[in-house]
């Protein structure tokens, strides 16, 4: 793979109704209904909805084989309105109900995890190897009569695993880790190979961004190895709403598209299934325009592990690079030093002049020239002015640096000078394959400096800079590479249209988190909700938000049933997931606390829960 040029990896196509996917086809955008599979007019109304807000596949939840039989129905009445988008059947703990639903929809998700296994129950089960063996073996014969309905019916299949719903046995043997995720995909890949069935979709979904990119970069080079080239779903679950799902879903998904990985995608966001698509198009359109770009010469340091890269050792400059956390520098070009306090950069570049006013502690760094030692200052320097940073007194430097201008010249003197921290600059159209030049050359040399991303936009939507920051930065995190990011934003437009200063700190502290380096809020996993949600997901994410959006560090879990509900809170601190119709209980990490409460009383419950823990502090 290249590190730094993009392309697109080569997959088989595969037949979906009259939408192929992979191969040479564009990137695909789809949605999953929330509706009830059964109500029939409600499902169709909402997948008509989702397809003229530019999806091309709907999926649906078929809990049972009532809501199976039903997709001849759905399926029926949206081609009766000129709808011809392939419908997908998702499919959980019942291979029965696959086997019906692969005979009225154009493609069949199933879960590996609880396909045969039984649910998951995080139980540590004891196997040898022959008994291993014969568990595998229940897989195959119970996957390939499946195989053989949907080859009869011309059905795609979709091997779906997520992190939230690993089965006991595979978490027994592998740990929850991404090498179980992707042999729990392997598993049933190899079944599919041997019966030659081609029509196969894959994903590997988490709701933490680093293991799903991790693992879905394993896969596929677990897949090279095994010589299958089947295309890639890719998706965040659980991302949330608002700004949170935006950026999540940004920075995980488009650190896999950045590298040519995925084939189509689902933004899982706590909204209307329509309101995903137009986030999900903007994204796969933006990774697409890196097509044909000009060559990048860049040579990938020998120590550098891709499938599971380490933080790029650095020098600690105050309090940036080493064991530091990421920090985050705003540009305010005019006297506008209003912060939210949530939100306060730890840097502000400020150019040609000083603000009028300083605000409490803030460290502000001005052009080099203008440098004469004032308190809570300091100089940034750029390329044709490093002879003259060996006459600066100042104990942390910083050197706004291209990967082009990273010559022979300006790597000696960054071998005098460890305080200097460097802020990548690129107008390349694939700005991420310049900034990991520029940082695998760093660490070709020997260079521990501190590596600061200046991400620049000329954006009038708050959506689209989010979109585009957070899908610019995710690899360049998820690859260890990332000491600070300064985001910066010439807005377009005037007035009440511009982008605030505040919401851009705010993108760039929420990319951070995103991708699990830095926390300055509550974390949010919430599911986008689907036909199995037996409480109205909105506003209870709506209610919680309003009672906890003020604590710092917590993670809470809103899901709306337990297929992935338990499994993708283990890594919460608190979860609220439906139980039933009207039902919820809560949980404290992965154990339930208390079951089958009141939908009513749920939340009040809930904040009882974190404070009888400690963790509550009044807003």
């Amino acid at each position: 793979m290249d590190l730094f040029n993009y392309s697109r990896r080569e997959t088989s196509e595969v037949n979906i109704g009259a939408t192929p996917l992979g191969g040479s086809n564009p990137i695909r955008i789809q949605s999953m209904t929330n509706t009830s599979t059964q109500d029939t007019d409600a499902c169709v109304a909402q997948a008509e909805r989702i397809v003229d807000a530019g999806g091309e596949y709907v999926r649906l939840t078929t809990q049972g084989i009532k809501e199976a039989e039903n997709l001849m129905n759905i399926n029926a009445a949206l081609r009766r309105d000129g709808y011809m988008v392939p419908l997908v059947a998702d499919v959980h703990f019942n291979p029965k109900v696959a086997d019906v639903a692969a005979q009225y929809a154009e493609k069949v998700r199933i879960n590996p995890g609880n396909y045969v296994d039984a649910a998951r129950t995080f139980k540590h089960l004891e196997y040898t190897d022959e008994e291993y063996a014969q568990e595998v073996g229940k897989i195959r014969e119970r996957f390939v009569p499946f195989l053989n309905i949907c080859k009869a019916n011309h059905t795609a299949v979709r091997i779906g695993v997520n992190h939230g719903s690993l089965s006991d046995r595979i978490m027994s043997r592998y740990g929850d880790t991404p090498e179980g995720m992707v042999e729990s995909c392997m598993e049933f890949l190899r079944i599919c190979v041997a019966e030659h069935f081609t029509d196969v979709v894959i994903s590997i979904k988490a709701s933490n961004t680093v293991i799903m990119v991790k693992t879905v970069r394993l896969l596929a080079a677990v897949m090279e190895k095994e010589d299958m080239h089947f295309p890639l779903h890719l998706g965040v679950t659980e991302a949330g709403d608002g700004e949170d799902g935006r950026i999540k879903s940004a920075l995980g998904i488009g650190a896999l598209l950045a590298d040519g990985l995925g084939d189509t995608i689902r933004v899982s966001l706590s909204e209307a299934p329509e309101a995903e698509i137009p986030v999900a198009r903007k994204l796969a359109d933006y990774i697409a325009q890196r097509h044909g770009h000009p060559y990048i010469p860049g040579a990938e340091a020998p120590g550098f592990n891709y499938l599971s890269p380490e933080r790029r050792p650095t020098t600690a400059v105050r309090n940036i690079g080493g064991d530091n956390l990421p920090v985050v520098v705003a540009a305010r070009l005019e006297d506008n030093m209003d912060f939210d306090p949530q939100f306060t950069p730890d840097y502000v570049y400020v150019g040609r002049r000083l603000p009028g006013h300083r605000t409490g502690n803030m460290q502000y760094i001005i052009d080099a020239d203008l440098w004469e030692g004032q308190t809570g200052t300091w100089p940034a320097f750029k390329s044709e002015q490093l002879p003259f940073v060996s006459g600066c007194s100042a104990s942390l430097k910083f050197l706004f640096i291209t990967y082009m201008g990273l010559n022979d010249e300006t790597i000696a003197g960054l071998r005098y000078h460890p305080e200097i921290v460097l802020i990548a600059q690129s107008i390349h159209p694939n700005r991420l394959g310049e900034y990991r030049a520029l940082a695998h050359q760093l660490m070709n040399e020997g260079l521990k400096n501190p590596l600061i991303f200046f991400q620049h936009y000329t954006e009038c939507e708050t959506e689209n800079l989010q979109i585009k920051s957070a899908a610019d930065m995710g690899a360049l995190i998820i690859d260890g590479l990332c000491d600070g990011i300064l985001l910066y934003n010439q807005s377009n437009g005037k007035g009440s249209k511009a982008i605030s200063d505040k919401t851009i700190d705010a993108t760039a502290f929420g990319i951070l988190q995103a991708g699990r380096i830095r926390t300055s809020k509550t974390e949010y996993i919430s599911c986008p909700g689907c036909g199995r949600t037996l409480y109205d997901l909105q506003s209870t994410i709506a209610r919680i938000k309003k009672a906890t959006s003020h604590l710092k560090g917590l993670k809470i879990g809103i899901m709306g049933c337990i297929v992935n509900g338990p499994g993708e809170m283990a890594d919460a601190d608190y979860g609220y997931v439906g139980a039933g119709r009207g039902k919820i209980s809560l949980y404290k990490k992965k154990e339930c606390i208390e079951k089958n409460i009141p939908e009513e009383e749920a939340v009040e419950k809930l904040i009882e829960l974190i404070k009888a823990n400690g963790d509550y502090t009044e807003p």
